[in-house]
């Protein structure tokens, strides 16, 4: 990067260490594929912190638990809508279901009964379970968004019994050995940085605990570095190395709650915070343990991510430091915009459809798009529109806004040629109403008439 952007990065996150007490503190910037900048501040063990030492990340772990969840809804071996007694049967909460265990909408209580799961030995899966045989749902389920640490032990227990091994064996085969993530584990491994809390009103510290947590370790457990939370947050951005399906971390990052809903600034999807900030959209997650506060932030729509690290109890303002690092790269090296490539293939037949259809008077277009994918939008640019991917000959899935996970079909007559299009019902046509016999409730026979009445 420039001398004078990697300048105001690294004012930034100096301001943020010194004002906020800070013991050490680490930062990194991503785009285009890898760790555009890596800054640190304070001392660990007496020297700098560098981008192979290790902080805990808290609730980011969160993340990769839902990225194992949504791995095996991809490959078939379960519904997003199944209750989890389908899989995890005998607990007194079974019909929640996995997509609201994952969006924090299942009701479950926000933390584990008994001593603080945060500070204290965790017990195993049957001891979590017996501590929830009463009073486990604080709402109705699907009510509302309320944050729940247990909801995240539960999936972890989840993965393990449909992968038939523990969560953490299923995340280094499925996650961290594809990705290259070699130091993130769920114990500190030298060089790591102990936890501190800062005093209030001195400049003195205390060793906060790390304990393992058990059956809520998927809660929060894990430590990375600098580069692997870097990686991570490229997976965030849409770069999944194949661990997951680009449409996938799309879906994951879609708000399932929103906490104002009358122009959302924060919510959640399926396993991560998103935010509207500034004029961006963004997806991450923070982590808090004790010592501890991290989080991985990315921008949907240029790629551009940040992370932060510091080993405080509180006091440190990641996830603002991780918004205003992506806004200086952004407002000092704007991203450039995708070059446009012609198709290297396409489909004649596809070819043909291309162009004007009709919603009733209601014109649309539509274009082709790469790997035989279509989009239909407005031509007013107001409007339902949505991409679709091949589901089928003549056939296609939606994938955004209204029409996501609709049906669109080609219609052809007794030639062979395209005579319309049905998409959840709704009937397109080349000409308005041009297809009488397709249109639901027919079309007057007098067709288009001049003046009114």
């Amino acid at each position: 990067m420039l001398q004078t952007t990697e300048l105001a990065l690294l004012r930034r996150i100096a301001a943020e260490q010194a004002d906020s007490r800070a013991p050490s503190l680490t930062a990194g910037v991503v785009r285009e594929g890898g760790l555009a900048w890596f800054g640190a501040r304070g001392r660990v063990d007496g020297a700098a912190p560098t981008r192979d030492t290790q902080y805990r990340i808290g609730s980011i772990t969160k993340t990769f638990v839902a990225v194992l969840v949504m791995r095996l809804r991809d490959e078939g071996k379960l519904d997003l809508n199944d209750p989890l007694d389908k899989h995890v049967p005998g607990t007194s909460f079974g019909a929640v279901t996995v997509a609201q265990l994952l969006a924090h909408t299942g009701g479950l209580t926000s933390e584990s009964p008994g001593d603080w799961w945060e500070r204290a030995p965790g017990g195993d899966w049957a001891a979590l379970e017996r501590s929830l045989a009463e009073n486990a749902l604080r709402h109705r389920s699907g009510a509302r968004f309320h944050y729940t640490n247990v909801g995240y032990g539960v999936l972890g227990e989840l993965v393990a019994r449909l992968r038939g091994h523990s969560w953490l064996e299923a995340l280094n085969a499925e996650i961290l050995q594809p990705l290259e993530m070699k130091r993130t584990t769920p114990h500190p491994q030298a060089a790591a940085a102990p936890g501190w809390a800062v005093h209030p009103f001195a400049d003195v510290l205390l060793p906060e605990p790390t304990p393992d947590s058990g059956a809520m370790a998927p809660a929060g457990q894990l430590w990375a570095t600098a580069d692997d939370l870097a990686r991570w947050t490229r997976l965030i951005a849409g770069d999944t190395g194949g661990v997951l399906h680009p449409d996938t971390v799309a879906e994951m990052r879609e708000p399932a709650h929103v906490d104002d809903a009358d122009e959302w600034t924060t919510g959640y999807g399926l396993g991560l915070q998103v935010m509207r900030m500034g004029g961006r959209r963004l997806a991450g997650h923070g982590g808090s343990m004790p010592g501890f506060l991290a989080m991985v932030l990315a921008d949907e729509r240029t790629g551009t991510g940040a992370f932060v690290a510091a080993n405080s109890t509180s006091g440190v303002a990641v996830g603002t430091v991780a918004f205003d690092l992506i806004s200086t790269v952004e407002a000092h090296e704007p991203a450039l915009p995708t070059e446009w490539l012609p198709l290297t293939d396409h489909d004649p037949a596809l070819l043909e459809l291309t162009g004007l259809w009709h919603w009733g008077p209601t014109p649309y277009l539509l274009k082709l798009l790469g790997d035989r994918w279509l989009n239909l939008a407005p031509v007013s640019g107001r409007g339902r529109q949505s991409r679709f991917r091949p589901a089928g000959p003549d056939r296609w899935t939606g994938l955004d806004g209204y029409y996501a996970g609709e049906t669109l079909e080609l219609h052809r007559g007794a030639d062979g040629a395209p005579s319309h299009f049905d998409l959840a019902t709704f009937v397109f046509t080349r000409e308005p109403y041009g297809v009488p016999e397709a249109i639901p409730g027919g079309v007057d026979g007098k067709g288009w008439q001049s003046g009114i009445r």
